[in-house]
């Protein structure tokens, strides 16, 4: 039985990575420090921003004392908003998608990004409502590939209502968030909007998409058989 969806964020309702990959290298270009598109999309990928620019600095051999962390997080969402002011997207479908899914699911949301980010485009989307409980950055110690968030989701859906990690399934974009579903004892289906299809397939995803255009929610209960 599928009960309850656990949506990721980045990449899987805002088509938003490379705002995130552009602010995150804006304020460590500030640092003297670069970062790549190509770094960022093998190496730092479904990392919240804390950890991102924690292995930024020890990559580069320095010291990111905490008081200097927060600032460059602070730096970080507001050149981030900057960027989602001049364009937001959704990833295609996912307009439609997600209150059809409310139909027929329980939906969470877990997200590496900040919960004033997350709720920012989600209220301009006109999606918030759809969404049971939400889990950011800021609600667990471990980013994903710990699988916190998600074991924080269902913890919290359960406390409303029974709930076993075998009934949720979860969709992701990144590797590092596939790991954490595994971990979470979940089945993941996963959108090819940061990594081709082969390579999430390879990965053991349960289910793989391009987006969400053209599918139906009900789609997903085939998974309960796998």
């Amino acid at each position: 039985m599928i009960e309850a969806l656990l949506f990721d964020f980045n990449g899987v309702i805002a088509d938003d990575e490379e705002q995130h990959r552009a602010a995150l290298g804006v304020v460590l270009a500030g640092e003297g420090l670069s970062l790549t598109p190509q770094q960022y999309y093998s190496d730092f990928l479904g990392f919240d921003d804390r950890r991102c620019l924690i292995e930024a600095f020890r990559r580069a051999g320095k010291t990111l004392p905490p008081l200097q962390l927060e600032r460059l997080l602070a730096q970080k969402s507001r050149v981030y908003q900057e960027l989602i002011d001049r364009s937001l997207a959704l990833v295609p479908g996912a307009a439609d998608f997600v209150p059809r899914a409310a139909e027929r699911f329980r939906l969470g949301l877990v997200s590496g990004a900040l919960r004033q980010e997350v709720e920012l485009v989600l209220g301009r989307a006109g999606l918030q409502r759809y969404f049971d409980v939400l889990v950011a950055a800021e609600d667990v110690e471990q980013c994903k590939p710990d699988p916190a968030g998600y074991l924080a989701a269902r913890g919290a859906l359960d406390r409303r209502r029974p709930l076993p990690a075998g009934h949720c399934v979860v969709i992701e974009d990144s590797l590092p968030g596939l790991s954490a579903a595994r971990a979470a004892g979940m089945r993941c289906a996963m959108l090819t909007t940061s990594h081709p299809s082969a390579a999430l397939a390879r990965a053991g995803a349960d289910l793989v998409w391009s987006d969400f255009a053209g599918h139906d929610p009900a789609e997903l209960l085939a998974l309960a058989e796998r």
